[in-house]
């Protein structure tokens, strides 16, 4: 196929967006951003009852937070009813559909009799090569005249060739018996008239490529190059449901991953490019093509996803990993931090980003920046704070008063108080840790102090040398 790629992500605003769709929907942005395509959204929002604006705005954060652009407007599919219908009415004026005037009665005693006599229960109208004379003056739907004999072969980037015999397709309904077109006429129509040129979609929906194939044959259009991708499986091995857990997009955002990583683990889910695991956004978008698709299911796997996260943290850039923080603290409703805390988590991200996987974990190791004067003491660290460690942080203040502020000067002069009082290091640790962020397990002391600043872990330093721990009555 020449010309320029033009792929589409296609959902029905029914819920939230999907992880499984969220996959769909990155497998289109790759395959048409790495070839200078276009990338379109289509909202298929044609069940008006299941629909909602609510669902499209969820689907609209999801890919948002995932980094997916669009190219131009998001269509709404409801909003071309009637160019699908002129469609319709195009193929009944040229003899490729029919009125059927069948009533769903006679549509269930033709399948029940078909059942009984052990036969094909596909319904075959009677009225697909009647005579327009006979046509009474009552409801009908328009059916396509589909092909009765010979095969339909899908020729599909994923799952190879897929033969159908067309005896086993039926004269499919194009409209309702109100004049409304179907879901299987309005999905050709737009991918045709949007120009689409790959439908890159879950394998789920390969039986409809055969019959959409009928609307395209029958128009006299293009087909799009198909590739049906393999569904999502959860660790059990069955399709990914509610019970695995979180499902919906920004449910992960919430849960603290980062954009990158999802991106990473989501491409690499179903996809792969030789044993690469870990991979760069423009390595993605280089690499991406459909014949690194698998044809098994994917399993979802929360470790593998944690692992490429905490990757991606580390090697952020330090002003984009503090921006996407701050979005994430807006999605779950954390209170706003302020332009000091800010700053101070840009200046400590050199030593948070190391082995967090997610910013959850990240905000726990930023918890000495993100607490304020006095601290309060977890119980682990009131343990560090006891009559003799208070008297090793009494002694050690005024040496750091004078102390060169880096590591270098602040190693040097706990170092030699340390030698002095013929104590290790270690014994000091505990101290510091809790002194400077209240709790025992943090990033290092150094990192702490330099983070902080001279005054203020000075000043952290004399509260916690005065600290009393609470004596527990009993």
């Amino acid at each position: 196929m020449t010309g320029q790629v033009v792929t589409r992500f296609a959902p029905s605003p029914t819920g939230y967006l999907h992880i499984g769709g969220a996959r769909t929907a990155l497998f289109n942005w790759l395959y048409a951003r790495g070839r200078g395509g276009k990338f379109l959204l289509r909202i298929e929002d044609t069940d008006r009852e299941r629909s909602t604006p609510e669902a499209t705005a969820a689907i609209l954060q999801g890919m948002d937070w995932l980094g997916l652009d669009h190219d131009g407007e998001v269509i709404s599919q409801f909003e071309g009813a009637a160019r699908h219908a002129e469609v319709a009415h195009q193929l009944l004026a040229e003899g490729k559909a029919y009125k059927c005037f069948a009533t769903q009665d006679e549509i269930a005693a033709f399948r029940d009799a078909a059942r009984a006599e052990g036969k094909s229960t596909l319904y075959r109208s009677p009225w697909r090569d009647a005579d327009s004379s006979t046509h009474p003056d009552a409801p009908f739907v328009v059916r396509i005249k589909a092909p009765q004999e010979g095969t339909t072969v899908i020729q599909d980037e994923v799952q190879g060739d897929v033969t159908i015999r067309n005896d086993q397709l039926d004269d499919m309904i194009l409209l309702r018996s109100d004049g409304t077109p179907v879901y299987m006429l309005a999905v050709v129509v737009d991918d045709h008239d949007m120009g689409v040129t790959h439908v890159i979609r879950g394998d789920d929906h390969l039986n409809n490529a055969a019959r959409q194939m009928m609307i395209y044959t029958a128009m006299g259009w293009d087909l799009p190059v198909w590739a049906h991708i393999p569904l999502i499986h959860g660790p059990d091995g069955k399709k990914l449901s509610k019970r695995h857990g979180a499902l919906g997009a920004q449910e992960y955002q919430a849960m603290g991953y980062p954009a990158a990583g999802m991106r990473n683990y989501l491409a690499r889910l179903g996809w792969s490019h030789g044993d690469d695991e870990f991979f760069s956004d423009a390595q993605a978008l280089e690499w991406f093509d459909l014949d690194g698709i698998g044809k098994s299911p994917a399993r979802f796997d929360t470790k593998k996803l944690e692992n490429l996260c905490g990757q991606h943290i580390a090697v952020s850039d330090d002003a984009a990993l503090l921006h996407e923080l701050v979005a994430y603290l807006a999605a779950v409703d954390a209170p706003e931090l302020s332009d000091d805390k800010k700053d101070g988590l840009s200046r400590a991200m050199y030593c948070l980003k190391e082995r967090a996987k997610t910013f959850p974990e990240l905000i726990e190791k930023a918890e000495f920046i993100l607490v304020d004067r006095p601290l309060q003491p977890d119980a682990k660290a009131q343990k560090n704070l006891d009559t003799v460690s208070r008297g090793i942080l009494k002694e050690l203040t005024p040496q750091l008063q004078n102390a060169s502020w880096s590591r270098d000067g602040l190693e040097a002069v706990t170092n030699s108080f340390a030698e002095a009082k013929e104590i290790k290091f270690g014994k000091m640790a505990g101290p510091l840790r809790a002194a400077l962020a209240g709790r025992s397990v943090t990033p290092s002391v150094f990192d702490m102090m330099l983070v902080l600043g001279r005054d203020e872990t000075l000043a952290r330093l004399e509260d916690a040398s005065h600290y009393e721990p609470e004596v527990k009555e009993g």
